[in-house]
């Protein structure tokens, strides 16, 4: 598997008509080495592939790192790492633009005697197509924050704080086997579900409010994400109406996705629909994004996304909401698999309206 992603990553490499990378960006580093410590960084040439760490990660990486050579650091990471460079005779060397700063570009450059980090490269995309090993990692995240949301719904009732649903879920998903909460848990309820990011507070919950969930599990890494909005109590004639245009613009993202569909216009056409349906303008994200390694990974569904093609073992959530200030929100949340010849949910919890009893 490491074997297979380092020769894509040399293609890609040649492509770029560089030497060599530095690889600083965690997600890339545990990507193309395995490692899964810090305070590391790898050098990646078409003959060599270099791990730099400290005595604290020798042994482990090490053992996580056999395609590797293990290189140990005394006297400052980014110094070896221009030791290193120097030594292979590495000229044109890329560096992840988008992680390392600007004062560790110019630490190493400044110990450089011929090379230069010269290409600021994004190998983000390398990660997009998911491999079997990481589909299980998923689909097990995926599968703990479906039972969590089981659990949930038997949970919240009147009184009690958005703070105390967001620990209910993450204790449920961490005695399950999730490592952590994919991202800060988002429970809004009443009048603050019209917060796309309304993280959890010490608010109580109300009857006859709509409560937004959003959250997922890690497992070995990999991040899963899903959002659900219950209602406490009865829904009224206005919450129905909305939650049925947001569910009903879910369901045609879903339908949408599909190998070499474009992002752009699946974003675009679950947009229309949600004009035509009068909320539109409550719509002010994307419609959605992948995960992996980090939550918000691409290709995206949005009107700037540059996914032309979506292919097989893509993932994409979909994730349509309607927001109004003073009033509340609703949105709804799946993240699917590309397949053959269209798209499987991981995210298995029911989508119709819930009404929970006061």
């Amino acid at each position: 598997m490491i074997k297979d992603r380092l020769r894509r990553l040399r293609l890609f490499l040649q492509d770029s008509h560089v030497d060599g990378v530095v690889v600083s960006k965690l997600e890339n580093l545990h990507y193309f080495s395995g490692f899964t410590g810090d305070d590391t960084m790898l050098l990646i040439s078409q003959d060599a592939a270099c791990l730099i760490t400290d005595f604290r990660y020798v042994e482990q990486a090490q053992q996580q790192c056999p395609d590797f050579l293990v290189v140990k650091q005394e006297k400052g990471l980014l110094k070896k790492v221009a030791e290193l460079i120097n030594g292979a005779g590495l000229f044109k060397v890329g560096f992840e633009g988008s992680d390392l700063s600007f004062n560790q570009h110019q630490s190493i450059s400044k110990e450089l005697l011929q090379g230069k980090l010269s290409d600021s490269l994004s190998l983000d995309g390398l990660r997009q197509i998911k491999e079997a090993e990481e589909l299980v990692h998923i689909r097990k995240a995926m599968a703990i924050a479906d039972k969590a949301f089981e659990d949930i719904v038997t949970f919240i009732k009147p009184g009690i704080s958005e703070n105390a649903v967001a620990a209910r879920l993450e204790n449920v998903m961490r005695n399950l086997g999730s490592e952590k909460p994919s991202f800060t848990t988002i429970v809004a309820s009443g009048k603050r579900s019209s917060l796309p990011h309304g993280t959890a507070t010490e608010k109580l919950i109300n009857p006859g409010e709509f409560v937004t969930m959003d959250y997922g599990a890690v497992c070995n890494g990999y991040h899963s994400d899903m959002t659900r909005t219950v209602c406490v109590g009865r829904a009224d004639t206005k919450q129905r109406d909305v939650y049925r245009a947001v569910l009903e613009a879910q369901l045609l993202g879903v339908s949408l996705v599909k190998p070499g569909a474009s992002g752009k216009i699946i974003d675009s056409q679950v947009r229309e629909f949600l004009h035509q349906a009068g909320y539109a303008k409550y719509f002010g994200h994307g419609l959605g994004h992948s995960v992996g390694l980090e939550i918000h990974e691409d290709p995206r569904l949005s009107p700037s996304s540059t996914c032309e093609a979506l292919r097989e073992n893509m993932l994409v959530t979909v994730e349509p909401g309607v927001y109004i200030p003073d009033w509340g929100g609703v949105r709804i949340e799946d993240t699917v698999l590309v397949t053959g010849s269209g798209c499987e949910r991981l995210i298995l919890s029911s989508k119709e309206l819930i009404e929970l009893p006061v």
